[in-house]
C-alpha cells in the first residue's frame, strides 16, 4: 500500500506583491492506479468506466475504492468537454453533467461513489435551490473538437 500525495500551488505577482497558496492532500492505503495518455479522435470517446462490481464491464474501475481522479487536456490548443455521465435510476436515460476543460488544463474528481448531483443547483445566494440525489459516476467521455491527446490518472484503494 502507498500514499498518494497530491500538491497544488497557486502563485503570482501582482502590483509587486506576491500572492498565492499551497495545498496538499493525503490519500493512505492506495493499492491500484490507472495511468493512460490517449489519443481522442474527433467525437466521444469513453475514456474510464466506473462499477460497483469490476466483472460487470471489461476494463471497469472500482467506483467505491477510486479515491482519486485526475484528466488533463494534454493538447495545445483546442478545448475537450468532459461529461462525467451517471445512470439515474429514477430518469428514463442516463444524464451527464458537462464540463469544458482548456488545452493544458485539468479537472479532479474526489470520491465518486453517490458524489454527482443528478439535477438542480446550489445555493444561489438569496435562495437555496434544492440538489437532486447523489448518483454514481457511471463513466467519463470525451468529447473532442479534432484529434487530441488526454492524460487519465485513477487512485484506488482496497
Amino acid at each position: 500500500m502507498a500514499t498518494l500525495t497530491v500538491t497544488h500551488t497557486e502563485s503570482v505577482t501582482l502590483n509587486g506583491a506576491a500572492r498565492g497558496s499551497t495545498n496538499s492532500l493525503s490519500i493512505t492505503g492506495v493499492d491500484d492506479i490507472y495511468h493512460r495518455i490517449i489519443t481522442v479522435p474527433t467525437g466521444d470517446t469513453t475514456i474510464a468506466s466506473f462499477h460497483s462490481v469490476v466483472t460487470a464491464a471489461d476494463a471497469s474501475l472500482d467506483l467505491a475504492h477510486a479515491k482519486y481522479i485526475r484528466v488533463t487536456n494534454l493538447d495545445s490548443s483546442a478545448a475537450v468537454v468532459l461529461q462525467l455521465q451517471i445512470t439515474n435510476a429514477d430518469a428514463a436515460a442516463d444524464e451527464n453533467a458537462a464540463i469544458k476543460v482548456g488545452a493544458g488544463e485539468s479537472f479532479l474528481l474526489g470520491n465518486m461513489d453517490a458524489g454527482i448531483g443528478s439535477s438542480g443547483a446550489a445555493d444561489t445566494g438569496a435562495t437555496a435551490i434544492a440538489v437532486g440525489a447523489l448518483e454514481d459516476l457511471e463513466s467519463i467521455i470525451v468529447t473532442a473538437p479534432s484529434e487530441v491527446k488526454v492524460e487519465i490518472f485513477v487512485a484506488s484503494v482496497a
